[in-house]
């Protein structure tokens, strides 16, 4: 297997790579092979003082640069991505695993979607709104820090660094220190398409450290966070000393609510895709498939039946489907779930525990489904994130309902039946985003999630709006 990747020799401060502040590197592995593919600067308190000092100085400029000209920038920054899209699609591959047709088509893809979809967004939006008495003035908010996940790097960073840009506000970011490599490559295309020194500045290491730091930090304004509930918590703990606000896009639990009138083949064959797309490592998967009792054997026939499709190996091979779990410890931890699922009882249809036949070494796992699961199991319960699907019966619509909700996350779901009746079942249901029958994804809407999936949107005019302050002047 060979790798492409772009390694950082330093942090990206004021618009250019400076040196790291300890000596301390972090190694970054390729989950396929288990081999080192670059060692990056793990960063400190005083690195990120460096890049908030930068970022600070370059505020009062960038916030006073006019809207027209910061869409016309992102979208040289879209330009840019495209342009090096084959060359960060088999990095984001190398580093973390996807397979180099969903990098290129997702990984790459949806950022350049999104670049797009809020630059119409910028360009539309009403900065100031007269209502009786007084002119109603949006602003930014100062200095962002962002904090962002590996499963999509490029894509979670640009959901942060467009809005945050556009709204006229400076920024640093603290990747994964997973898949930290793509930071590089977009820095470089930020500085490539005219954006001013310290408007842009990324600070490599851990959470503990930097992100601590970050969270922290009294020049900071705003902290927007992708990642786990249980960070996304410790962060707005550590952020309420500085009373920041503070965005967070968490966990999930998606159900697939299947009702009596689907249609079951393409529900049934879609909900396996939202299971196991970018190896089941997606915030908005939906790994329960909600169905009624008596069709709950014929379900599982076709779930059996979709998942064979879906091809394990090597995420260089044009036809791989699922590449490795992004890192070994988190392949332990979905084998974990696994395991705990045949010890409650669960009934295995499809995969299981261990590593894939041929490939005993890199941090691959078996596509799994159980049936028959116990909605209030740890497996139904608990975010596995990777390519697990429990199939769950239920009674009635109402406890399908109940199930659907009976979570404490609330990000993403999905209803299939005839339309009028998925609608008002979709309604229903307690989370940020639901699709019916397959709803396209839509880069204008608002993304996030109800209860313990996080607080505020991503995406569209709310997703600009939360990187902006909002004065009234009474006249």
């Amino acid at each position: 297997m060979t790798t492409n990747t772009h390694t950082p020799t330093g942090h990206w401060i004021n618009g250019e790579v400076v040196p790291a502040g300890s000596v301390e590197t972090t190694a970054v592995v390729n989950p396929a092979t288990g081999e080192i593919v670059a060692e990056v600067p793990a960063g400190t308190a005083a690195d990120v003082d460096r890049a908030v000092a930068a970022a600070r100085a370059a505020f009062p400029g960038w916030a006073a640069t006019p809207p027209a000209e910061r869409v016309a920038l992102l979208r040289r920054v879209g330009a840019g991505l495209r342009e090096r899209s084959e060359e960060l699609a088999a990095t984001i591959t190398a580093e973390m695993g996807s397979p180099l047709t969903m990098s290129r088509a997702a990984q790459i893809g949806f950022p350049v979607a999104i670049v797009e979809a809020f630059a119409a967004v910028a360009e539309d939006f009403a900065w100031t709104e007269e209502i009786g008495t007084s002119l109603i003035v949006r602003e930014p908010i100062g200095v962002v820090g962002a904090i962002t996940p590996w499963n999509f790097p490029v894509q979670q960073i640009m959901s942060k660094l467009a809005p945050a840009l556009l709204a006229g506000n400076t920024l640093v970011l603290k990747p994964s220190e997973v898949a930290p490599l793509n930071a590089q490559f977009l820095a470089e295309v930020t500085a490539e398409a005219g954006l001013p020194a310290g408007v842009f500045n990324v600070v490599y290491g851990t959470g503990a450290v930097v992100g601590e730091a970050i969270s922290a930090h009294p020049d900071i304004d705003m902290i927007s966070f992708t990642g786990s509930t249980r960070a996304g918590r410790r962060i707005s703990a550590v952020a309420a000393g500085t009373v920041k606000r503070v965005a967070l896009e968490l966990g999930g639990k998606g159900a697939n609510v299947i009702l009596d009138d689907a249609d079951l083949p393409k529900a049934v064959e879609t909900g396996v895709m939202m299971a196991f797309a970018n190896s089941g490592q997606v915030c908005g998967a939906w790994p329960r498939m909600l169905v009624p009792a008596a069709r709950h054997d014929e379900v599982v026939r076709l779930a059996v039946a979709a998942a064979a499709q879906y091809t394990v190996g090597d995420p260089t091979d044009e036809t791989t489907r699922i590449g490795p779990m992004a890192y070994e410890a988190h392949r332990e931890k979905v084998d974990g779930y696994i395991r705990r699922g045949i010890a409650d009882g669960a009934t295995l249809v499809y995969g299981g525990p261990g590593r894939p036949e041929g490939l005993e070494k890199g941090a691959y796992i078996r596509p799994t489904i159980f049936a028959g699961v116990d909605p209030n199991s740890a497996i139904a319960q608990e975010e596995i994130f990777g390519p697990v699907l429990t199939i769950i019966p239920y009674a009635d619509e109402d406890e399908a309902v109940e199930i659907a909700n009976g979570t404490v996350y609330g990000l993403t779901s999905g209803v299939f039946g005839e339309p009028e009746h998925a609608l008002a079942v979709a309604r229903r249901l307690r989370a940020g985003q639901v699709d019916v029958n397959g709803g396209q994804w839509n880069p204008l809407a608002p993304f996030g999630g109800y209860k313990q999936s996080g607080n505020g949107r991503e995406f569209g005019s709310a997703g600009l709006a939360e990187f902006l302050e909002t004065k009234a002047i009474q006249r």
